[in-house]
């Protein structure tokens, strides 16, 4: 067991001095490629419990007894806490210490699953959600800083994109693999499948990785900024969960919230950066650096095209090619295992020297490109079309999170860093949930257009419309249909058709928005710094 303790450890993410950190990883050679182990489980368990619930929420809703639009509140709940939660990481790892809080988040993440998988009613379920996602949002942040602490700045870069890999994969196989759980056995089983990997995390972190001193600077507690802090992001982000489907602002309730929302941000930005608030609970002084406030528009992006295409390709292969979930969580596989590639490959590239900024420029020329090939697809597509498409995209991804990542905090010294790194986390959140909404309002607004359009060529003095409706109701009746029920069921097939390619058009639309959203984003990446060997593990959250 290392008992060794660090007595002037990294404030979550904080880079040792040389001397230190070499002392640190001569002392746990032995040890630090099992605790990267650990800290990959957790980071897994975390990113896996984001996704892997929406295929079982049918289900759910069902057991639960309520309906789909409520049983939506188990991802939401999840995702209100986490975004809520997740600025503060750094400074609650200040005050409590980075292997306590650890344990600590990792403990109540445990805990919350295993009840939220013997929950009997929505009220219970949503509850436990919020101590989940409140719990797991420090695991990625505290999993990625804690790297520094225990390999050396030479290997930093490789280590890291093997963490990435990890927390990649894991929201790309999560859809087929809690499809599998809930088909085979029941929806708990979603939540169930937890408990061995963090039993397992918990240990190996809690033997074998050092402890850290808490900050005593980090003493008062800054309860204004975090109340206003929860109530903006909140807000903000029940709004985005939560406005198409209430049809936004002519919801009171979606209104109310926006309002206030917006309200509490600006009140947050403005008592954060007052000289009279002495212990920020963010420190947003940092963004005055341009290499993070690149770094961070670019994880807003990056979030937003990662969970709207996870968010649009489902929709089109389930809805228009007819694939099972199970098939399209496979179909994404490939990709996922070429963004693990992708990282792997820039850690070890950018360990022996090579800047970000052009692996960032070839990332977002790669993405954009995969994005232009799905937002050609038909309900023709091929498998081979539709999978090279995919694997573009996800190696695209390879290129994006550690490089900018890591350009972002090039700049940053110190207590900065791990802000950075939570900034930039909070902005890939916010982007996601953002690219969710945005892209099923778009969709929704689009089919509706498209639809109108299409209809308007379909009168009753067409010709080809007749022949197409003749020529369907005489196929029907040479199967043994009736001439009323035949002329029937063609209008219904020509509605039907007509329904395809309006949802196909309408997701070529929204895979195209999101061509557009990096193309004008593309000139930020000429804003990030050079980096050092090693800032990708300290902010690659």
């Amino acid at each position: 067991m290392a008992t060794q303790t660090l007595e002037h450890a990294p404030r979550s993410g904080a880079a040792l001095p040389k001397t230190a950190a070499n002392a640190v990883g001569e002392a746990l050679i032995p040890y630090r490629w099992i605790i990267l182990i650990g800290l990959v489980l957790a980071a897994i368990m975390e990113v896996l419990d984001t996704t892997i619930v929406n295929v079982a929420l049918p289900t759910m809703a069902g057991n639960l007894d309520c309906t789909t639009d409520e049983i939506a509140w188990v991802s939401t709940a999840y995702i209100l806490a986490n975004v809520v939660v997740l600025p503060m990481t750094a400074w609650l790892a200040h005050r409590f210490g980075t292997k306590q809080y650890l344990i600590a988040s990792m403990s109540g993440f445990l805990v919350a699953s295993v009840l939220c998988g013997l929950s009997h009613s929505l009220g219970e379920i949503v509850l436990w959600r919020l101590v989940q996602g409140a719990a797991g949002a420090s695991l990625i942040s505290l999993t990625q800083s804690t790297i520094l602490q225990v390999f050396p700045k030479n290997q930093q870069d490789m280590v890291t994109g093997i963490w990435g890999l990890g927390i990649i994969v894991a929201p790309t196989v999560a859809p087929a693999f809690g499809g599998w759980l809930v088909d085979n056995y029941s929806w708990p089983w979603i939540f169930f499948v937890n408990i061995p990997i963090a039993f397992a995390a918990i240990f190996l972190v809690w033997t074998f990785l050092p402890g850290s001193q808490r900050d005593s600077r980090a003493g008062r507690v800054d309860y204004l900024g975090i109340l206003l802090l929860a109530a903006g992001l909140g807000s903000i982000q029940y709004v985005l969960e939560e406005g198409n489907r209430n049809d936004w602002f002519s919801d009171l309730w979606i209104l109310r919230l926006t309002i206030l929302g917006s309200l509490a941000l600006i009140a947050f930005i403005v008592w954060e950066l007052s000289p009279r608030n002495r212990s920020p609970i963010v420190d947003l002084r940092v963004l005055k650096d341009s290499s993070l406030a690149a770094g961070t528009g670019l994880s807003l992006i990056l979030g937003f095209g990662l969970y709207a295409g996870l968010y649009l390709f489902p929709i089109f292969s389930q809805g228009i090619l007819g694939y099972t979930p199970t098939k399209t969580g496979l179909a994404l596989l490939p990709g996922g295992a070429a963004t693990g590639f992708g990282m792997i490959f820039c850690g070890a590239v950018m360990g022996r020297g090579v800047q970000p900024r052009g692996l960032v420029i070839f990332g977002m020329v790669t993405f954009i490109y995969s994005q232009w090939l799905l937002g050609h697809l038909s309900s023709q597509s091929t498998d081979a079309y539709i999978g090279m498409a995919l694997f573009v995209r996800g190696f695209s991804f390879g290129f994006l999170f550690i490089p900018i990542a890591a350009a972002a905090l090039a700049g940053l010294k110190g207590l900065q860093i791990p802000q950075g790194a939570a900034l930039t986390g909070l902005a890939r959140q916010l982007g996601g949930s953002f690219g969710i909404a945005i892209a099923s309002t778009y969709i929704s607004h689009m089919v509706a257009f498209h639809r109108t359009n299409l209809i308007a060529h379909l009168y009753s003095g067409s010709t080809a419309l007749a022949d197409r409706l003749q020529g369907t109701a005489q196929m029907l009746i040479g199967k043994g249909a009736d001439p009323t029920t035949a002329q029937a069921a063609a209008l219904k097939l020509l509605d039907g058709s007509v329904q395809v390619q309006t949802y196909t058009m309408s997701v070529n639309d929204a895979f195209l928005l999101i061509v557009v959203i990096f193309v004008v984003a593309f000139p930020s990446v000429f804003l990030l710094k050079r980096a050092a060997p090693g800032a990708a593990a300290a902010g690659a959250h």
